[in-house]
């Protein structure tokens, strides 16, 4: 016993290691191949400020490497979902996994080692995005912008203000790409300060860098220039400022810009939530709610400060020393009734001065919290998604491998198509959380676990139906399903069989199909189909009606037995016959208690009950039917006198 146990452990083990080897194999491979995809559609974002701009072959080779390092916490969960998706489809396909199963070792045991590595996994990518993740975009961020304001004319957008040359607003109608030429260039300068302001306007134009990269060489061709001749500061107070209008043929501006790559410094980049590990992030949210808790308490002692008047007190007021004062107040309308007209106007005024003011105070301390706010939920918000991005590895795990155990389908195909679909789904669950909580339309912590929380649901349910080996991907059974709750129903498509043994009793058939149509006749006059159904009968005391089960019953029995017929018009007419539901006019579900339900629920309950309806009238044209096709069936019987050719052979 304890051989066949020992044995039984190492085959085990055995087992474990090739499924590992498997498992470690495809990730490695999908790893790589889903960084290969992220990394180009982030270069391809950034591609206009890598081309043209004299690069050096170290400065692209280090934006690479930062941009695929930030790249991986979103690669390493959609790695494993493909692996494990692949793995064990690729096991499903081959029967392996169900020799396994045969074998004793349920699907969790199979699972185990995996989950083991999932773990591994996820604890590597949460360090890699508490320590490594946070310097990769810092440096990233100092490469991206300081390639950005290198050779700025070729920057330069169409149709919108450009502002990153210091003192500078230039627009450009139309750019010529292949020239560089400039059409309907309008240039906005205050270089020389803001009292001399100056507005350029011109055809054409051309921007191009010195060659001590030091300036920027701007001709411009069919001009005006306008110029403020009054350098005054006083002179902008004034409704009419005199200015100068020069007009020029061609004109060269040289414009102070260093154009020679320079590294910004990496302290610009560190208020970004996303430079920083948990540590940093926690240090920044207790700053920013002391800020935010001061700046409420000033907004608050300014609103109390402008409700009480000036010889209360000088200091902080207490809200009771007000309420009390206030009190002992001589009424409003008394001392302002004997005011003068000239104190009453000064009065008005002095009041509207304060509310002003207090306005624009409420206002500017309402951004200045607006903005901290934002900020605040950033950094909570990249706090969270360490763990749900760590989380998400193990989680794609449980979806994956489950998956690829009832799909059975390995390889780069089907597996392939799945991944990315659940990684498409899961994303937009992901983004539009983070969206709705920075904006606070939800709680920073329902925003960011939103996803985490459907991929939990979801791979709890794909595991419990992989390992009870469920049917979840049958489609028959789903379009069953809204098919009965759609009203719908499926035709016959019955087709004529090859071997036929034993005929059809011919001899009978119009008789029997006779009585079946003075039966649905009989039903049409006692079924009363055409009233409105009751309501309490549908929903609280359901019932099989009779008539209808013994039509169902003697209509099934005439349709197996003509489908034995040679006849190709005979088999196309029993097509025709509609399939009957006995209890589809009488009662929405089988289960008693749910019909109580939508019963006493009446706004889903009317609505069944109008479906009811509908089948009850849907029964009644059934009816006419079935009658008119026995019709045709008899005549053509008796036509073609298949009940006398059997008689005859039986004679014979």
């Amino acid at each position: 016993m304890r051989e066949l146990d020992t044995c039984k452990m190492k085959i085990i083990k055995k087992l474990d290691i090739y499924i590992i080897k498997g498992f470690l194999l495809l990730f490695a491979g999908t790893f790589f191949i889903c960084l290969f995809i992220f990394v180009m559609q982030f270069l391809w974002k950034w591609m206009d400020n890598l081309i043209g701009k004299g690069l050096t072959i170290d400065l692209l080779a280090k934006f690479f490497w930062y941009s695929s390092l930030t790249i991986i916490p979103m690669s390493i969960p959609l790695a494993v979902l493909l692996a494990s998706l692949i793995s064990f489809g690729n096991l499903g396909e081959r029967f392996e996994l169900l020799s396994m199963k045969a074998a004793g070792i349920p699907l969790i045991r199979i699972l185990a080692p995996l989950i083991f590595i999932s773990a591994i996994i996820c604890g590597c990518s949460f360090y890699f995005q508490d320590k490594v993740s946070p310097y990769a975009t810092r440096e990233l961020s100092r490469l991206a912008w300081s390639m950005k304001q290198k050779s700025p004319e070729l920057e330069i957008p169409e149709g919108t203000f450009y502002s990153e040359i210091p003192g500078y607003n230039l627009f450009v109608e139309r750019k010529d790409q292949k020239t560089g030429i400039l059409y309907g260039v309008m240039i906005y300068t205050n270089a020389n300060g803001y009292n001399d302001t100056q507005i350029v306007l011109a055809d054409s134009g051309h921007m191009q860098s010195t060659a001590d990269k030091k300036h920027l060489k701007l001709t411009l061709w069919g001009g005006e220039r306008f110029r403020n001749m009054d350098a005054q500061q006083s002179s902008m107070l004034r409704a009419n400022v005199p200015y100068m209008r020069e007009s020029f043929v061609k004109e060269e501006i040289n414009i102070p810009f260093d154009g020679n790559f320079n590294l910004m410094d990496a302290d610009l980049f560190t208020h970004n939530a996303q430079t920083k590990g948990l540590h940093e992030i926690q240090h920044s949210i207790d700053s920013l709610s002391h800020r935010i808790d001061s700046a409420q308490h000033a907004i608050y002692s300014n609103i109390l400060l402008w409700h009480m008047r000036k010889d209360l007190s000088a200091g902080r007021p207490d809200s009771l020393d007000i309420v009390e004062k206030a009190a002992q107040m001589p009424p409003f309308d008394s001392l302002y009734m004997a005011l003068h007209d000239d104190q009453r106007v000064k009065a008005w005024r002095s009041a509207l001065g304060h509310a002003e003011a207090m306005q624009a105070e409420c206002q500017f301390r309402a951004i200045e919290t607006g903005d901290r706010n934002l900020t605040l939920r950033k950094h909570r918000i990249e706090w969270y998604k360490k763990y749900t991005m760590s989380l998400a590895c193990l989680l794609f795990f449980f979806i994956g491998a489950p998956l690829g155990a009832i799909i059975r389908k390995g390889g780069l195909g089907v597996p392939v198509v799945v991944s990315v679909i659940i990684f498409i789904f899961y994303y937009m669950i992901t983004q539009a959380g983070e969206n709705n909580a920075k904006v606070a339309a939800w709680t920073v912590e329902s925003g960011t676990w939103l996803s985490t929380f459907v991929l939990l649901i979801t791979g709890i349910f794909l595991t419990h139906k992989a390992n009870t080996d469920s049917v979840v991907f049958n489609i028959e059974g789903y379009r069953n399903f809204f098919m009965r709750l759609l009203g719908l129903r499926a035709s016959r498509k019955l087709n004529r069989k090859e071997v036929i043994l034993d005929d059809p009793d011919y001899t009978t058939l119009p008789q029997r199909l006779g009585e079946l149509s003075e039966f649905c006749t009989e039903c049409r006059k006692t079924m009363h189909l055409r009233r409105i159904p009751n309501y309490i009968d549908i929903f609280f005391h359901p019932g099989q009606d009779k008539h209808a089960a013994e039509l169902s019953d003697r209509l099934e029995a005439l349709i197996e037995e003509l489908h034995n017929s040679r006849d190709n018009a005979i088999i196309a007419l029993i097509n025709q016959y509609p399939v009957i539901n006995p209890s589809a006019h009488t009662r929405p579900f089988d289960n008693k208690r749910l019909n109580m339900a939508f019963g006493i629920f009446f706004p889903l309950g009317i609505l069944v009950f109008l479906r009811i309806w509908r089948y009850r009238l849907r029964l009644r044209l059934d009816l006419r039917n079935i009658e008119e096709i026995n019709t045709v069936i008899t005549n053509r019987i008796i036509k073609n006198g298949y009940g006398q050719q059997r008689d005859t052979t039986e004679l014979n």
